[in-house]
């Protein structure tokens, strides 16, 4: 089994503890919780191939990437970049939070979270958009909900996937 750190980044208030209370701990509360610095827990993931321990860092919002503490990303070779799906420029600001991993680690491993899934419709253009977005940088998009659970699992268990893969290709 292999075991990676796996940081949760984005802007304020877009849904990054709820996303981690969720997969952690299969629960979701409507209060907004500010985190400071951050939040650590493991958990083991089983994927197709092997199982991942996966040690998630719940990393405190900021705003466009210019606030991410450098030495939280340390060591990390997986990252969700989470997105408000609601709000315009959390989306705008996916770039940045990839451009500062890959900048800390150009092998990290990169799922894109639209977040609050829940409270839009289908056909919203914000929902074209964050599509634009990922296929622009190059990095897989997951639509979420941490209200419901919808899309939660499946995003960790692919990025489980994925590091598994990475660990394996190197030597």
């Amino acid at each position: 089994m292999i075991q990676r750190k796996v940081c949760l980044v984005g802007d304020f208030a877009v849904g990054k503890t709820s996303l981690f209370s969720r997969f952690i701990y299969n629960k979701f509360s409507e209060d907004y919780l500010t985190t400071v610095g951050v939040r650590m827990q493991r958990k083991i993931v089983p994927t197709r191939g092997a199982a991942a321990a996966l040690i998630l860092w719940d990393i405190e919002g900021g705003k466009d990437g210019a606030t991410v503490r450098e030495s939280y990303l340390d060591a990390a070779t997986g990252a969700v970049v989470v997105c408000d799906l609601t709000r315009l420029t959390t989306i705008m600001n996916m770039k940045n939070y990839v451009e500062l991993l890959l900048r800390v680690n150009p092998a990290m491993q990169i799922v894109l979270a639209g977040n609050k899934l829940d409270l839009l419709p289908l056909e919203h253009a914000h929902l074209i958009l964050v599509r634009r977005v990922a296929a622009q940088l190059d990095q897989l998009l997951t639509l979420t909900s941490a209200s419901t659970g919808v899309g939660v699992e499946d995003m960790f268990t692919t990025l489980g996937e994925r590091l598994i893969e990475q660990a394996v290709q190197q030597p």
